[in-house]
């Protein structure tokens, strides 16, 4: 077995774990209990997950720091070479509020890119994982790489009931007529990944440890993930950017990508 393939295996038993805690303590008021800070809501959860997938990557390899959102410390120093990066709880407000829509996640950043990555969505009970260059995985099975899809054709995807912002004015001028309601970031770009949707637009503010595992999911059934202006996704400097464009096929995304430049 390959590092890689035993680094996913570990990182993806730590994302379950994590998964079946968030399940337990959702339960308890006291857990769920939070504030909106800006357009994120912070609950005590967040803290509790970010404590014990820490804690679980630290024992897959000492060596190896944490940078998470909820330990400012780490987004204040210089990137290390090497590291994890990890969104404890995406989709904290569908965590509290009583929806599914929300992940544990964390991904193994080498230099400028992800090169592992797990994803767990605990409602679903569903894992999604990716090796660069090996492929990506649903629950242990490979996932296919997506057909073309090009603009207007499958099925757009957001966090609402419908439509609305800037993914309402990509919906009527690119001509879909399907669309899917789902949750976070993460879950979103996965269920492009294994084809439930064709293309996910927003243009709030996105931050590296959103996209760096679902990201590289994505990538690994042929989609593409870029910022709301067509540029990738660097992992260098900032952890902020405004937006991103998601699709199942490379050329659509591009061509919304231009269109919203216009």
């Amino acid at each position: 077995m390959s590092g890689r393939h035993a680094l996913s295996q570990a990182v993806a038993t730590a994302v379950v774990e994590v998964g079946g805690l968030l399940r337990d303590w959702r339960s308890d008021p006291a857990v769920r209990d939070g504030v909106w800070e800006g357009s994120q809501f912070k609950a005590e959860a967040d803290a509790r997950a970010h404590r014990a997938l820490s804690e679980r990557l630290t024992r897959i390899d000492p060596g190896v720091p944490v940078v998470s959102e909820e330990d400012p410390g780490s987004l204040v120093r210089e990137r290390p070479p090497r590291y994890w990066l990890i969104d404890p709880i995406d989709g904290t407000a569908s965590y509290a509020h009583g929806f599914d829509g929300y992940v544990t996640q964390a991904a193994l950043v080498v230099g400028e890119r992800p090169e592992v990555a797990a994803v767990h969505a605990p409602e679903r009970d569903t894992l999604y994982t990716a090796v660069r260059g090996q492929g990506a995985r649903r629950d242990g099975r490979d996932l296919p790489r997506q057909p073309p899809a090009p603009p207007g054709r499958g099925m757009l995807t957001d966090n609402t009931p419908e439509p609305s912002g800037v993914a309402r004015r990509v919906y009527e001028h690119f001509g879909y007529g399907a669309y899917l309601e789902s949750g976070s970031i993460a879950l979103k770009l996965c269920r492009i990944a294994e084809g439930d949707a064709q293309l996910f637009v927003k243009d709030v503010p996105v931050r590296d440890w959103d996209v760096a595992a679902p990201g590289l999911v994505l990538a690994e059934t042929g989609g593409l993930l870029t910022r709301l202006d067509g540029s990738g996704f660097t992992y260098r400097g900032s952890f902020e950017h405004t937006g991103l464009v998601g699709a199942a096929d490379p050329s659509t995304g591009r061509s919304v990508a231009r269109w919203l430049q216009l």
